[in-house]
């Protein structure tokens, strides 16, 4: 039996610079608290730059769903249904509360009889019946 001698270099070469590779660098090591989860979580997200015709097309005409992470731990998803003035706000059970748009001087503000998410930007308070309101960031 030959050996061809330059594939078998070549293919030790690269061997070897697999398991140099593999060893070399150290995993970054994963949250193990809520806390470092959810700053994880902000850390991670990118927002694509869009226009402002972009913007105001999407804002106006279209429904928006925009995922908020809360201090106390909750993740919502919310559907701004901006042509019929209307949110519907889902926490992480899958459970849902519509809010109707109320006229604010500035940023957002939807509410029904015990439920409420005021904001401006990428922060809003979140108030749902019964319980002490609480602080969310956007993150989509």
């Amino acid at each position: 039996m030959k050996i061809d001698w330059p594939i078998t270099i070549i293919y030790l070469g690269l061997c070897v610079v697999a398991v140099v590779g593999a060893c070399s660098a150290e995993p970054r090591s994963a949250p193990t608290d809520g806390d470092a989860v959810r700053q994880r979580a902000v850390e991670a997200q990118t927002a694509r730059k869009r226009t402002g015709a972009e913007l105001q097309d999407r804002a106006l005409n279209r429904v928006v769903r925009t995922v908020y992470l809360c201090e106390n731990g909750e993740r919502l998803s919310v559907d701004f249904d901006n042509p019929r003035d209307m949110a519907t706000v889902r926490d992480a059970t899958g459970e849902a509360v519509d809010l109707t748009r109320e006229r604010a001087v500035e940023g957002l503000w939807y509410r029904n009889s015990g439920h409420e998410l005021r904001g401006e930007g990428a922060m809003a308070t979140w108030t749902s019946d019964g319980r002490e309101p609480t602080d969310c960031r956007a993150i989509d």
